[in-house]
């Protein structure tokens, strides 16, 4: 169990004076690209909110467990997207919450929407070693803490009915997390930045295909890639698979349970060299969907697996 604990630790500190990346990683951005993009809020036009849970490396002792719920709607006769985002995520001895709050302007266009958006967040960590059966007490490098910081995020993300592109970095500040001043180790938000694309495709009258691409850019780190591909039947179900370069090949499912509630499923075959310790991730998400005539009257929402109305 300790060893399997530190070696956790190992991962989830960087090399950079023992620095840790603190953004959630979601596989089904895929379906909510608001976790990434605050320029999104609104994009569903209607009120739409969403629930995911992701167990990361299934059967590793203190690895990630991440809730996420998110909503936001248009307004201002669809210039306006206004949205908010709360994640919980325990990752061994460390429990980290965030709420964000979204704006978004929006251009719009004939058949095309240009969103400008900004974000600004409260990140609280809270750091507990006391299930931890240490050797020798008093380790300033296992002091408890709980500490909280301010950041502010930005992007911009255009859509047309069957194409969209974004660009964002939720992160614009590199905000530090440690017990004490006089230790070496500390947890750092290192800036995320990313770069999303795809399009939508009728391959018949009731088949339609989807491919996308996710480029993540984090300071200190590695370029990562994911590769995204679904084909859509009837609109009502979804299947595909994607690979994110490094870490895991993944599968996922979506399906529409009534009118505006959506399940969708995936789970991530890892890859790297946790292998041998981890059985994959799953993802599990909820999404409800709910026009306000008062808000959005005389508004045409897109259908779930469409970019624009």
């Amino acid at each position: 169990m300790k060893k399997n604990l530190f070696f956790l630790l190992f991962i989830l500190l960087g090399a950079q004076g023992a620095v840790a990346q603190l953004y959630p990683v979601f596989t089904q951005y895929y379906f909510n690209e608001l976790v990434i993009n605050p320029a999104y809020a609104g994009a569903h036009v209607q009120l739409s909110t969403t629930a995911t849970y992701r167990n990361q490396w299934i059967n590793f002792p203190g690895a990630p467990k991440t809730f996420s719920f998110t909503a936001h709607s248009s307004f201002v006769g669809g210039k306006v997207g206004l949205g908010m985002m709360i994640n919980q995520d325990q990752i061994g001895s460390y429990s980290n919450q965030d709420v964000t709050i979204s704006y978004a302007y929006k251009i719009r266009f004939p058949k095309s929407t240009l969103s400008f958006g900004i974000q600004g967040m409260a990140y609280f960590i809270k750091a507990d070693f006391s299930s931890l059966n240490l050797k020798q007490g008093g380790d300033p490098e296992f002091v408890n803490y709980n500490q909280v910081k301010p950041n502010v995020g930005a992007g911009i993300y255009f859509n047309k009915r069957n194409f969209f592109v974004g660009l964002s970095a939720p992160y614009l500040i590199n905000s530090k997390f440690r017990s004490s001043d006089q230790i070496g180790v500390q947890l750092k938000q290192l800036r995320n930045y990313f770069l999303r694309s795809g399009f939508i495709h009728n391959i018949s009258k009731n088949v339609k295909i989807n491919p996308s691409i996710l480029v993540r850019a984090q300071e200190g780190q590695p370029l990562s890639i994911d590769i995204n591909n679904s084909f859509i039947f009837y609109d009502v179900l979804a299947a595909g698979i994607s690979y994110r370069s490094g870490d895991s090949v993944i599968s996922f499912i979506s399906l529409q349970l009534m009118e505006n509630l959506y399940f969708n499923y995936s789970f991530d075959f890892t890859t790297s060299s946790l292998v041998p310790f981890s059985s994959g991730t799953q993802e599990f998400m909820i999404n409800y969907r709910a026009k306000i005539n008062a808000v959005h009257k005389n508004l045409m929402c897109p259908s779930y697996h469409s970019y624009r109305e």
